[in-house]
């Protein structure tokens, strides 16, 4: 996994910046209640979707086990980040009327993931909602394109099975007493691959879930992608879902140790 420590100072850089944090922002707004007037953030990262949910009534939080990145979320933040572990987080139950998590389900197991949304329905207030991204790595197979529909096939047999699958958060979110409320999408700007980007990620040792495939299998695919007109030409971006939960409990959910921010 990435090491987010030493990351942190560049991680915006890297990942499209204020254009595609304001798209994830504006994504989020359309599935917050307008009553809510305390958001907790998990896995914030470095604020920079977490300031954009700031309005005048409103308070956000923001939560994130990584220091590195928690000192440049603080910078964004002053006074709203903490750091934990999003399956321990650091705040007492029943103290928010919204968590949002922002591309963070697909880098656990299921089982970590399953505790992540247990977390999560702990802090809601009775009515309150879950928001987070999900399906994140599937998005880019889903892609219109030449590319991704030659790799589609392959990924659809061969790919884990993913800890953000939306039919698994929201069978893991029913039995915590979250039904769904609402879906919208964003756009992963800038993140359109090129088929020589493509056949660079399927020749990387990281790239895991081709580990299940034969090897025949990958180099056909490495042949017709190489096939493909304008290798160089990124093809569309692709498009991330998010989806809203709703608290259904009309007691408080009862808090264990934990600390206010």
């Amino acid at each position: 996994m990435l090491d987010y420590d030493s990351e942190a100072a560049h991680y915006d850089a890297t990942r499209g910046g204020e254009v595609r944090a304001r798209a994830a922002a504006e994504a989020v707004e359309r599935l917050l209640p307008g009553s809510a007037a305390v958001i907790a953030d998990v896995a914030c990262g470095t604020g920079i979707v977490t300031a954009l949910l700031r309005r005048p009534g409103r308070r956000v939080v923001g939560v994130d086990s990584s220091p590195g990145m928690a000192r440049v979320a603080a910078s964004r933040l002053e006074g709203s980040v903490v750091i934990g572990d999003a399956t321990r987080l650091p705040l007492p139950g029943s103290c928010v009327d919204a968590v949002t998590m922002v591309w963070l389900l697909h880098l656990l197991d299921r089982a970590t993931a399953a505790a992540v949304l247990a977390e999560a329905a702990r802090l809601l207030r009775p009515g309150g909602m879950l928001i987070t991204t999900v399906d994140k790595n599937d998005a880019v197979y889903a892609a219109q394109g030449d590319a991704a529909a030659l790799l589609r096939p392959l990924r659809e047999a061969r790919g884990p099975a993913e800890a953000d699958a939306c039919s698994w958060v929201s069978e893991v979110a029913a039995g915590l007493g979250l039904v769904a409320a609402g879906r919208t999408s964003f756009a992963g700007l800038g993140q359109g691959r090129s088929p020589r980007v493509w056949r660079e990620r399927l020749a990387s040792p990281h790239n895991g879930w081709t580990g299940g495939a034969h090897p025949a299998e990958v180099e056909e695919l490495d042949a017709l992608l190489a096939a493909l007109p304008e290798q160089d030409r990124p093809r569309p971006d692709p498009v991330y879902p998010l989806i809203a939960l709703a608290s259904t409990h009309r007691k408080p959910v009862r808090a264990g140790e934990a600390i206010a921010p």
